[in-house]
């Protein structure tokens, strides 16, 4: 990916609303127990970590060490069973389901493993969707913001294709477009190269370096630990707690 491209000027960079003297992620002895037929399991014990802004954080540990509970309870996707969670400036923990979606969709930016983008939409009309959910832009700002992203992430010729009509490293590369969306002050990715070859990972990888770069806070969770070991931080996770 051509880095010439990672500053477009027709693509905003928001102003951060947290003070920048202040960590923009907060945990405190945040636990989450899930219930089922076979019994307790807590994913989460007593967590307490901070992030500061512009921070590049690889999240590493074996299956089930609880990386993508953490994710997913900073995301808001799931709730602590107790602790407190405070996201850029955000009572996380405390946000009803309305109030979630309205945050998530203004302050993160998630991509996932598999991408997850809707097989029925072009490309364009996926990255446009957060901006149609949120309201954030004007229909005409919304399109050529979404073209703005695609050149960022190098795809901009694919715009009117479908997600099946592209490659692994492409779809990526369209999810970290759609990420961005809404200008989130947090990109938070769960195994974003896990189902990349090698060459392509570090594709994906070169541009969320680009991105913490340019001022976005990046929480990368990843089995890799070359690219992790390429983070500013490492938080490895064993069994539900910070051990390193």
């Amino acid at each position: 990916m051509n880095e010439a491209i990672l500053k477009p000027q027709s693509v905003s960079i928001r102003s951060i609303a947290t003070p920048q003297n202040s960590p923009l992620i907060e945990l405190h002895q945040v636990y989450k127990i899930y219930e089922s037929g076979a019994g307790k399991f807590t994913a989460l014990k007593g967590i307490d970590l901070t992030i500061e802004h512009g921070e590049f954080a690889a999240i590493v540990g074996k299956s089930g060490s609880g990386k993508t509970t953490l994710i997913n309870v900073l995301a808001g996707i799931d709730r602590p069973t107790s602790g407190e969670v405070i996201v850029a400036g955000a009572p996380v923990h405390r946000l009803d389901e309305g109030e979630l979606a309205a945050w998530r969709g203004a302050s993160l930016g998630i991509v996932f493993q598999f991408f997850q983008l809707l097989p029925t939409l072009t490309v364009l009309e996926n990255v446009r969707l957060p901006m149609d959910f949120c309201n954030l832009f004007t229909p005409a700002e919304r399109d050529q913001r979404a073209r703005a992203l695609l050149e960022l992430v190098g795809i901009a010729e694919y715009a009117d294709y479908l997600p099946s009509q592209l490659s692994g490293g492409q779809q990526q590369s369209a999810a970290i477009a759609r990420a961005l969306a809404n200008d989130p002050q947090i990109i938070l990715t769960d195994e974003p190269t896990g189902n990349l070859d090698s060459r392509t990972a570090e594709q994906v990888f070169s541009l969320l370096q680009s991105l913490a770069d340019n001022g976005k806070t990046v929480l990368m969770v990843t089995h890799d630990d070359e690219l992790a070991a390429r983070a500013k931080r490492v938080i490895a996770l064993k069994d539900g707690e910070i051990v390193a």
